[in-house]
């Protein structure tokens, strides 16, 4: 992982580089991050920042592999105490993230994530257990095991936002169910492309 200011003083140096270790502590993996802190160190010592800027490839964060993540900081409270400086007070993160269809799949059939794979199959499709789940450019794919038949039912679905979730709607019915979503977590746009999962919101942290 890479960590980059914009800044080169050492009091904003010094917090990128405790932005960088929270961020690690945060995620099960990041490949790459790069960081940009706005803000002068006068303000620093006064123990404000404008923003940070975040962009990471290739990040796991709560078992969920993004592939690309682009996010920007509301205003950030920070003390300074001696060691590793200290974010205070929830801040709001906007942005954009990036799913791979295949890394998906691999998550929601991980221990971690297979109650909602499941929850997918039951709500959209009637079957207790999801088996597959591709995205062919705007589309998604869903498959799921008939018990004791030996063969499996696959429907099609797109994707939109709706109500500060995603909403996920049957191409052949009128059936749709929106996902359970973190009240701290706000969608605005979702969609498919290119065998991705786009998503646009805004968050409160706590850090």
């Amino acid at each position: 992982m890479t960590d980059t200011s914009d800044r080169t003083g050492p009091l904003l140096q010094l917090l990128a580089n405790g932005l960088g270790l929270w961020i690690r502590s945060q995620c099960d993996e990041v490949g790459e991050l790069n960081l940009r802190l706005n803000g002068s160190a006068l303000q620093l010592l006064r123990g404000r920042l404008v923003s940070v800027e975040l962009k990471a490839r290739r990040v796991t964060f709560q078992g969920l592999p993004i592939q690309h993540a682009q996010l920007r900081s509301g205003p950030l409270h920070v003390n300074l105490r001696p060691g590793l400086p200290q974010l205070q007070d929830p801040f709001q993160l906007n942005g954009e993230v990036t799913m791979l269809g295949t890394d998906l799949n691999r998550a929601l059939l991980s221990d971690r994530w297979r109650w909602l794979g499941d929850w997918l199959a039951a709500q959209l499709m009637g079957l207790p257990t999801l088996g597959c789940l591709t995205v062919d450019n705007d589309v998604l794919l869903l498959e799921a095991p008939v018990i004791n038949a030996g063969d499996a039912i696959r429907r099609r679905f797109r994707l939109q936002a709706a109500a500060g979730t995603v909403e996920i709607r049957h191409l052949e019915a009128e059936e749709a169910v929106q996902l359970p979503m973190d009240p701290g977590i706000q969608i605005q746009e979702a969609r498919l492309q290119g065998g991705q999962l786009h998503l646009r919101g805004e968050a409160s942290v706590n850090p």
